[in-house]
């Protein structure tokens, strides 16, 4: 019986909404991205979050670009715990829609305008 590797990438820092949504568009099914490392319902949140704003504020908007992806059925979301409080969040391809009438770009930009 013939097992299949699975491969996650993980990049050397922090991904941006937009490197997110690339993926997204780029990624063939069963591929893996890891998006995040450490406790995302913390890291997001300015009282408790030791990360500057800025890159709190790039996080937040990553996670949301994250979760609207799974809401498109674009992504399976996934979290792998490595320790006390720190996790993988992981995005999995699914297959693209073979019917879609509009493309992830178009998706992309209405989502941002709302």
């Amino acid at each position: 019986m013939k097992h299949a590797t699975i491969t996650t990438v993980r990049s050397a820092r922090r991904l941006t909404e937009m490197e997110f949504a690339g993926w997204v568009g780029a990624a063939a099914p069963g591929d893996r991205l890891e998006y995040h490392r450490g406790f995302l319902a913390v890291d997001i949140v300015p009282v408790i979050s030791n990360l500057p704003e800025p890159e709190r504020a790039a996080l937040k908007a990553l996670g949301a670009r994250a979760w609207w992806a799974a809401e498109q059925r674009l992504v399976h979301l996934v979290q792998e715990r490595l320790g006390p409080g720190l996790f993988a969040y992981i995005a999995i391809a699914r297959p693209k829609p073979k019917h879609a009438e509009v493309s992830l770009a178009s998706l992309l930009v209405d989502a941002e305008a709302a």
